[in-house]
């Protein structure tokens, strides 16, 4: 690989962060090109409001909270104790851990008198999940699961990196997001912006691949769209998630952590399904991020994570400050383990 000029890339998934670490891919880049982190995990985007809000039901009496282990550590407000679903359950709350959505069912077949409120956190990737939870139960009747959401488009967050930091060369697209959305979402994005985008894998050859060809269009210039990753990409994306997703959610303004109100975003619940709605609007999208941690500039590829003032030191996966440390898909936690 060859670069003629300073060339800075995002790649915008976690997933990516990491592959990029295990295949020792920034040790052989050519000097003058960079790889920053972007808002590709879904957890470090997720406003601390909403995590207060998860607080408050898994606090609620007969009220169950069920989330992601990677959501249990993540700070809220840190107004008052708890701050955290961790803390929560230490005081006493009532939260379930899950690995799938659907885990709900038998906890809410089980225990018809408990409300069991879902933390619905994700991209379009895990959107098509929470349809079909909803799918599930109407059909099977079950009334006392709630939905609340904070389930957002990656591909608007692009829209606002583009926007917002002008200074981001080309991007490596988020790969199993693309599996849904198709690589030809991004067209109109490159064209606006005249930036390439690449779609990519996570192997070590796939890459390179796609490295390769972002500093290739980012030296000639303009807009392109090229999928590397069409071995499980494909143009049109999955058109049968993209329609389960459709019936059950729309588009609405939403608020990110780090990045603030980003219009048409977040997917809710359409009106005829609000009735498995646990309150998910209204969620503020002013944040305050506790003194010294830099997230904000993590996530839009202003900085690397290490740094942050507060990186290895105040800030370390067992004591996370800022939400990028906590998830397995943050860039702060994944630094942690590699640097």
């Amino acid at each position: 690989m060859t670069a003629a000029r300073a060339i800075k890339i995002m790649e915008v998934c976690g997933t990516h962060t990491s592959s990029i670490f295990r295949s020792g891919l920034r040790s052989v880049l050519p000097e003058g090109v960079r790889l920053v982190s972007g808002p590709g995990c879904p957890v470090c985007v997720t406003p601390s409001a909403y995590i207060d809000r998860c607080v408050s039901f898994a606090m609620r009496p007969g009220h169950a909270l069920v989330s992601f282990g990677d959501m249990l550590k993540v700070p809220g407000s840190g107004g008052s104790f708890p701050r955290s679903l961790d803390e929560a359950k230490g005081a006493g709350g009532r939260v379930e851990m899950v690995y799938s959505p659907f885990e709900t069912l038998a906890l809410a077949e089980r225990e018809p008198d408990t409300v069991f409120i879902v933390a619905a956190v994700g991209f379009e990737t895990t959107a098509p999940a929470y349809a079909l939870l909803i799918d599930e139960l109407i059909a099977r009747g079950v009334r006392n699961v709630r939905l609340l959401t904070s389930l957002r488009s990656a591909i608007r967050a692009i829209e606002w990196i583009c926007e917002n930091e002008r200074d981001i060369d080309g991007f490596l697209c988020p790969g199993h997001v693309s599996v849904i959305t198709g690589s030809a979402v991004y067209a109109p994005v490159a064209e606006k912006y005249g930036k390439p985008f690449v779609v990519g894998g996570f192997e070590p050859r796939h890459l390179s691949e796609a490295v390769d060809e972002l500093i290739r269009l980012a030296e000639k210039g303009g807009a392109a769209v090229v999928n590397r990753y069409v071995e499980t990409v494909s143009e049109a994306g999955n058109e049968k998630a993209r329609a389960v997703i459709a019936s059950y959610f729309e588009m609405r303004d939403s608020a990110w952590r780090g990045l603030g109100a980003v219009a048409d975003s977040g997917y809710y619940l359409r009106g005829e399904y609000a009735g498995f709605d646990a309150g998910s609007f209204g969620i503020e999208a002013e944040e305050i991020l506790p003194e010294g941690c830099r997230c904000t500039e993590v996530i839009t590829g202003r900085i690397d994570p290490n740094e942050c003032p507060l990186f290895a030191g105040v800030c370390a996966p067992g004591n996370a400050v800022g939400p990028c440390m906590v998830s397995a898909e943050g860039a702060c936690g994944i630094w942690y383990r590699n640097v």
